[in-house]
Formats: C-alpha cells, structure tokens, sequence
C-alpha cells in the first residue's frame, strides 16, 4: 500500500463501499444479470473477501494473475457464491503468472 498516498488510502473504504453496492447485488427477478468488471487485483480481492464473508482486512492476501478471472454469483435469497478465482486457462503458458514475482512462479517444466 505504500505506492498510494495517504489521500488515496483515505479514499479507499467509501470506494470498496461502492464497488460492493454497485456490483454485488442479486440480478432482477426476471432473469439473469451478466456484468464484466474489468479492474485491478486490489478491488476484485474485496469483491471475493466479501463474498466468501472474511474478515475486512482478509482482502489483503488475495492475489490474481494479471488477466485472470473471477466468478461470483448474486442470487436472491442466497449467499453470494464464488464460482472461479484467478482461472488464467485462456492465457498463453507463459502469460499465466504475469504480476506474479518470480520466486513463487511454478518452475517450467
């Protein structure tokens, strides 16, 4: 968190707020509600942490692969449901791991 300001830092919890009120919602009643969020590691950590329902600061240790997908279903009258996290099948091999420091890239084989 030390590369962002103490005004950005500041900004964060309304934002995570939201993020949460406007993308974390039960689609209408009359059928399904797709949306692609395209956004960085830091808020789709949130979006998981608070679907699975961990604690505020859990968000923090959830890291994604750059260009990797995550799923969460919003259904009326159930918990939020965490369908995939981080899937990067559709990357190239050695794409998959981009964002990731080398010493816990896997080895290649």
């Amino acid at each position: 968190m030390a590369g962002f300001s103490a005004a950005e830092r500041a900004q964060g919890p309304r934002l995570a707020a939201a993020a949460i009120d406007r993308f974390a919602q039960a689609g209408p009643e009359d059928g399904d509600n797709h949306e692609l969020v395209v956004t960085h590691n830091l808020l789709i950590g949130w979006l998981v942490s608070q679907a699975l329902a961990g604690p505020p600061w859990r968000w923090l240790g959830l890291n994604q692969m750059n260009c990797a997908l995550t799923v969460i279903a919003y259904r009326t009258g159930l918990p939020p449901a965490l369908i995939s996290f981080n899937d990067a099948g559709h990357l190239t091999p050695e794409l998959r791991w981009s964002g990731f420091p080398a010493a816990v890239r896997p080895a290649s084989g």
